[in-house]
């Protein structure tokens, strides 16, 4: 059977090989308590311990129970879409037309549908190293070409407008941008983005901005929404990260308005619509008591960090730049090993610690990094960091 040549491009989700890794490890009899072993810790998955709180589930059941779970139109319900914009008024401060804002099935519906509407064969778009690599693989699936472009700590591991303007050439259609960035947790400076795009804009390019930690901002100099340059912005967010419903796979964007039927289009025919049963139950997120519980989650996961970050710091794993959002530490490694894949793997086997080595988030140094979740409970973290202490004394 012969495949498509842009598989070429899109390689192996890394994550999800030491994942299968650490879970067969974890099935041993090392890691099975019952016979003197120690249970395997996962701190390699972004994944928020926080399930959908008690409105949220009830408003699912009873979708089900109304039997509402027929299609809705390709852009979403509309009171979700009206909700969306009366929370970016709330939350951001920012007038959001519901007409603006399209629901997909998860943050990433939403990135291929933007990708498969701007982007083509022989176009260049470009994005940070490091950063999330399922975003540079679908731009690869619209057979464009992600480059990435090398950042360091002092960038806090961002572009920057001087790395934009020396870079852009004439296939180059735009950039694709993080804040808060998986791997990193770091977020770009509302100014800084600002320059960014300005050049872009002076090119006629388009400037996308994967915004799905942005509810998990600790900082208040970085909790600004790109919205804000203007209606030109592509945000792409999601319900899973600070609205804590990862399997329901739900998302959004928002769009400039004369990319709405285009992308709509394109979601008639790859999807249809989103969960229907997902988005009466998101009804209830926006509600008092649901956004109660989520800020008191969000100050959770900002004691989770301000724990984990120096202890890491303290074992010789750097963080050197503290996380302002998402749940992640992106530690240097280099003082213990030269190769944090290995180094991952072998941490597994000895502290029974699953952590995420550098290699799936670029190619700028990666064996120099691990990443670190901090989406787990306060009690799993400090067991876990009282093994590597214990391992790498």
């Amino acid at each position: 059977m012969k495949l498509a040549s842009r598989l070429d491009h899109i390689e192996p989700f890394y994550v999800m090989e030491c994942a299968k890794a650490a879970a067969l490890i974890a099935a041993s009899p090392a890691c099975d308590p019952a016979q003197g072993g120690e249970r395997m810790l996962f701190l390699n998955i972004g994944e928020p311990d926080f399930t959908a709180p008690p409105r949220v589930q009830e408003a699912a059941v009873r979708a089900i129970q109304d039997g509402r779970t027929q299609y809705t139109d390709a852009t979403g319900l509309p009171a979700l879409r009206e909700a969306l914009s009366g929370w970016y008024a709330q939350r951001f401060g920012l007038d959001i037309p519901a007409r603006r804002i399209v629901i997909t099935a998860g943050a990433s519906a939403a990135l291929q549908l933007v990708c498969l509407a701007l982007f083509e064969a022989g176009d260049e778009v470009l994005m940070p190293d490091p950063s999330y690599p399922c975003n540079r693989h679908f731009v690869a699936a619209a057979d464009a070409v992600a480059r990435l472009l090398p950042t360091s700590a002092a960038q806090r591991f961002q572009l920057d407008a001087d790395a934009v303007a020396q870079a852009w050439g004439q296939s180059t259609r735009g950039v694709l941008l993080a804040s808060p960035s998986n791997p990193t947790g770091t977020s770009i400076h509302p100014d800084e983005l600002r320059r960014i795009d300005n050049i872009v804009g002076g090119h006629g390019g388009v400037t996308i901005v994967d915004e799905i930690y942005l509810g998990l901002s600790y900082d208040e100099a970085f909790g600004h929404s790109a919205l804000q340059l203007g209606e030109h912005i592509v945000s792409v967010n999601s319900f899973s990260k600070y609205f804590n419903m990862t399997g329901w796979r739900l998302g959004w964007m928002v769009l400039p308005e004369a990319l709405v039927a285009p992308v709509e289009r394109l979601a008639q025919n790859l999807f249809i619509c989103a969960s229907t049963i997902a988005q009466h139950a998101a009804l209830a997120c926006f509600h008092p008591e649901s956004i109660a519980e989520y800020e008191r989650r969000r100050a959770e996961f900002r004691a989770r960090r301000d724990f984990v970050v120096p202890a890491l710091n303290r074992l010789g794993l750097q963080v050197p730049v503290p996380p302002d959002g998402a749940f992640y530490a992106y530690a240097d490694c280099s003082a213990h090993s030269a190769d944090s894949w290995e180094f991952a793997f072998a941490l597994m086997h000895s502290a029974h610690v699953a952590l995420t080595p550098g290699r799936d988030f670029g190619r700028h140094d990666p064996a120099r990094w691990l990443r670190l979740s901090f989406a787990s409970s306060r009690e799993r973290l400090e067991e876990a960091l009282h093994r590597l202490q214990r391992v790498l004394a």
